[in-house]
């Protein structure tokens, strides 16, 4: 992904999980290539890190989360370490708590997240993308959460994303059957945005993303919570969204938008 020149990066788990942003455009991306970008526990420590570097320190507005190669988004936690990192309930319990840390970091970021899938995106792959605001796919990618056939069960969390996400009959589908889904099925039911071509992906995804950052911050932050807020069912929640989106009015951004609408020209949000 190209697109955009991406003025400050940092490499996180070795490398395994890599992070880079410029003019607001934040790119996180998933790379363990030789197996298919899954997963290792390093690398889901990774996550929440790479995703408070770049909001509080890059100055993302917003994230477009990918993986890295240009062939699959992930196949999902890295099977291979599972002898050691879930081979009993207590060390499956520390595991699976750091899934559930990397799928919040992604849910409760302040700033939009966009899943941007092809090829394979399977189990904690899948909750990843599950876990971002917007998602878009290739025709050719698919999906799975193949937990049963592996005789273990997701986070609580991941599967309320999935049953957000998915919707309730195509998550119960997906988590009863393991079986694969493609692209179209996903773009109907509402979990895919929109379904390119392989070689559109990018562009759609950091035009998208473009179109976001040049909004106002604030703006997009309050909504954002908002819509957690609404989704969760959280009233706390709810009440800081009310705060936030009231702070906007005294903001220098709203005043800069009232300006350039009357001049009729683009405005420039400082985010603040």
């Amino acid at each position: 992904m190209g697109h955009f020149l991406m003025t400050n990066s940092r490499d996180f788990a070795a490398g395994g999980i890599h992070a880079a942003c410029g003019d607001g455009l934040g790119m996180l991306t998933i790379d363990n290539q030789p197996r298919r970008n899954a997963l290792t526990a390093a690398m889901w420590r990774a996550i929440p890190d790479a995703v408070t570097w770049l909001i509080g320190e890059a100055g993302a507005r917003v994230i477009v989360l990918a993986g890295a190669g240009g062939r699959d988004f992930s196949a999902g936690a890295d099977i291979s370490e599972f002898a050691q990192v879930r081979k009993d309930t207590e060390s499956a319990r520390i595991y699976e708590a750091e899934n559930s840390a990397a799928f919040a970091a992604l849910r409760q970021a302040r700033v939009p997240v966009i899943a941007a899938v092809r090829g394979i995106c399977y189990g904690g792959g899948l909750g990843l993308a599950a876990a971002c605001d917007l998602r878009l796919g290739t025709a050719s990618a698919t999906f799975a959460v193949p937990a049963a056939r592996l005789g273990l069960a997701y986070p609580a969390d991941a599967i309320q994303d999935f049953y957000e996400s998915l919707g309730p009959q195509m998550a119960r589908q997906m988590l009863f059957t393991g079986a694969p889904v493609g692209a179209q099925a996903l773009l109907a039911n509402g979990f895919l945005l929109d379904v390119t071509e392989d070689g559109a992906l990018d562009g759609a995804a950091f035009s998208l993303a473009d179109t976001i950052a040049a909004n106002a911050p604030l703006s997009v932050q309050a909504a954002k919570l908002a819509l957690r807020a609404v989704a969760q069912q959280d009233a706390d929640l709810l009440r800081e969204a009310d705060i936030v989106g009231s702070s906007t009015f005294d903001s220098r951004d709203y005043a800069e938008g009232r300006a350039a609408f009357a001049e009729r020209r683009k405005p420039i949000f400082e985010g603040r």
